[in-house]
Parts: C-alpha cells; sequence; structure tokens
C-alpha cells in the first residue's frame, strides 16, 4: 500500500507531469524528496515566478505544476488573475495548507482561515483535502486546470501526512544541515553607462530587424504595443498584466523550447521582481536572451522614475544573481552586434539597454489576451525544431 506521500507522486505521474516548481514546507518534507527524484523540478525563491514559469513551460508545449506552501498564494493571486485567467493558461497548483489544522504559528492563522473565502472572492477553482481518503482528488484538480485552461488549487490539510510512514526526507539526508561549499565569488562594480541615443521603441524595432524564427516576451503596456507595430509575428506573445514575469515566461519556453528565446524586460519590471534574475541564473537555458529595456522610468504609467534611473546598474545586478553573458549598449548598431554575438553563443545571456525615455504613439493590440496566447502556442507547436 502507498503512503499518501507516494500517492500523490503517482496521481502527478498518470496525469502526465513533466514539471514542478516547488517552494517547501515542513509539512510536505517527506513529499519533496520524492519529486525531486520523479520530476524535472525548478526550486523557487518566489511563488510568483512559479507562476510565470509554468505559464511559459505550457505555452511551449508542457504540463507543469506547482507545489507550495499556502501562504505564497498570497503574492501568487494577481499573476494567476491577469495572466493565467485572462489568457485561459491552466496551473494546478498543490499547497500546503496552513493555519487550519493543529497550527503552532500564530502568524498562519489569520491567511490560513480566509483562504477559502479569498479564492472563492477571486473566483479560483479550488479543492479542499483534508482527510488521506481524499487525495484522489488531486486528479481532478489536474485534469480540471487543463481542460477547462484555468488555475486549480488544492488545499491539504496536514492532517493528510499525519500518520504517514514515509521516511523519504530522512533517506535523502535532509536533517543533515548543508555545509556552505567553499568557493570564490567576483565581479566588477565598474561599468560606463553612455548617455542614451535611443528611445525604447527605436531598441525593439533594432532586435525585431533581426528575428527569424525566435520567440519573443514582451513586457505589458506600451511595449508590447510597440513591438506590434514594428513586427507583429505569430511568435510574439504579448503580455497584458503580470509585471514582473516577462523574463520568468522566457524561461519557462525556453526549457521546453529548443528555439532562440527573446525576454524583453524592462528596468521597472525587472526591479519589481528581481528574484526571476536569481532563477534564471540558476537554471541558465542557454537559448534565453534578456533584453533589459532601461529608460529608468515606469514609461507606461506616466515615466514616473525608477530606482535604476540613479542608483541601480542592472548589469551589475544580473552578474550578481550569476548570469555572466552580459553586455550594456546604447546604440542601435551595438546592440545588434550584441544581440547576434549572444544568439550565436547559444548562452545564456542579457543585454543592457540605456535608452531615453519617451513612448511612441503606437495603437492598441487588436487580440484578446486569450487570442494572444492561443496564436503563440499554437505557432510555436507547428514550428518545433
Amino acid at each position: 500500500m502507498l503512503n499518501p506521500e507516494e500517492e500523490v507522486i503517482t496521481l502527478m505521474k498518470k496525469a502526465g507531469i513533466d514539471l514542478v516548481a516547488t517552494l517547501p514546507c515542513d509539512r510536505i518534507k517527506n513529499l519533496l524528496p520524492l519529486v525531486s527524484k520523479n520530476f524535472p523540478e525548478i526550486k523557487m525563491t518566489r511563488e510568483e515566478n512559479g507562476v510565470g514559469i509554468c505559464a511559459g513551460f505550457y505555452l511551449a508545449g508542457g504540463k507543469p505544476l506547482m507545489l507550495i506552501q499556502s501562504t505564497g498564494l498570497g503574492n501568487m493571486i494577481n499573476a494567476l488573475e491577469s495572466l493565467n485567467v485572462t489568457c485561459k493558461i491552466p496551473l494546478p497548483v498543490l499547497t500546503s495548507w496552513r493555519g487550519v489544522y493543529k497550527e503552532a504559528i500564530e502568524a498562519q492563522v489569520p491567511l490560513g482561515v480566509h483562504l477559502p473565502a479569498i479564492l472563492e472572492g477571486a473566483g479560483l477553482a479550488y479543492t479542499i483535502i483534508d482527510e488521506v481518503e481524499k487525495l484522489h482528488q488531486i486528479e481532478n484538480v489536474i485534469s480540471d486546470a487543463f481542460e477547462n485552461s484555468r488555475p486549480h488549487i488544492a488545499l491539504i490539510s496536514p492532517k493528510v501526512w499525519e500518520a504517514s510512514e514515509c521516511c523519504a526526507w530522512q533517506d535523502a539526508g535532509m536533517p543533515e544541515k548543508p555545509e556552505v561549499m567553499e568557493r570564490t565569488c567576483s565581479i566588477s562594480l565598474k561599468r560606463e553607462v553612455l548617455k542614451p541615443v535611443m528611445l525604447r521603441n527605436d531598441a525593439i524595432c533594432a532586435i525585431a530587424s533581426e528575428l527569424d524564427d525566435e520567440v519573443t516576451v514582451t513586457n505589458l503596456g506600451v511595449p508590447c504595443k510597440e513591438l506590434y507595430a514594428c513586427k507583429d509575428r505569430d511568435l510574439n506573445f504579448y503580455m497584458f498584466g503580470s509585471m514582473g514575469l516577462v523574463s520568468s515566461i522566457g524561461m519557462g519556453i525556453a526549457l521546453r523550447s529548443e528555439k532562440t528565446v527573446v525576454a524583453f524586460d524592462g528596468d521597472g519590471s525587472l526591479l519589481m521582481n528581481p528574484n526571476a534574475l536569481l532563477e534564471i541564473a540558476k537554471e541558465a537555458p542557454k537559448n534565453l536572451i534578456i533584453i533589459a529595456l532601461d529608460n529608468g522610468a515606469y514609461g507606461s504609467t506616466g515615466s514616473q522614475e525608477t530606482c535604476a534611473l540613479r542608483y541601480i546598474d542592472l548589469e551589475i545586478f544580473a552578474n550578481a544573481c550569476g548570469i555572466k553573458n552580459t553586455a550594456k549598449v546604447n546604440t542601435r548598431e551595438d546592440l545588434i552586434k550584441a544581440f547576434k554575438k549572444f544568439r550565436d553563443m547559444k548562452e545564456l545571456a542579457l543585454i543592457h539597454v540605456i535608452l531615453k525615455p519617451g513612448n511612441t504613439n503606437a495603437p492598441n493590440i487588436p487580440l484578446s489576451p486569450e487570442g494572444a496566447a492561443k496564436q503563440f502556442k499554437e505557432a510555436l507547436e507547428a514550428k518545433k525544431n
């Protein structure tokens, strides 16, 4: 007879899950080593990133799932609504439901007890699994997510694991604290920021002129509209929400597709979710190029100043996260040169583009979020390498 943790693994395999994005919880510590052993796994630093990574992985033909502590839903809801719900992108999420059963940590209680009402109010599908006999409902959680193209969240009570005899955590040697690896870390903290001569639109159009069968993911708002006006393609994924997840979505696509993926990110977006670069550097997909469009402003909301204008150098930050192949450019010629170099190199890279603030009068994209996602997914499927 299978223990509860093994039953979950069996259900996930039966459903065809081929990527699991995880963040740990003490209550599922025996499940996590089994996930690592049986599935490709992304160990996240922030749950919201998993929404982007899994969305990209799905758009490229994969079948992802998230496994997290329920508290992480707090930083996921906007992304689930503005990306998954809006674009009809499925995502099953298995959560260790804290704050409701023999909870010793008082801070877990307020969110935990209200989660069903919060999910209900947000219109997000959820299933409560509060007995081990109900674990089979995970099969429905996964199938409903993919059949109805929506997120579906399983709230799994700690009671489910309470009588389990699974020892995967101990068997994996997890009780022993990991030792710090001896290593040398060195980055250059000196960069020259040249005077900007291009607008964001100039940089986007420069890269667009070099695109063939590459995949693009572009930040919401004006950047999307500028790329659409410059060079609309079926292999362009246009974002309509979930700011901060451009590069995460690009990473997810790159993990599943062999095509070169170009993520048009921005200084405001990257600084809103800097964890994305940590996870990208750790996984290091060789077919991902991030174009960090830095005009020192939130261009789509009135050009309010970002921290990148005076305080933070995005190239140095990317290096500190572990991205080794970087360049800083301010002209069209140097941008195209760097792009061609990194595309031919076939290694993870980031190009920091110094720009003047300002928008063009690009028209709105005449596609619905659902239509844009469907068009992109079908095009990528049709043009697989």
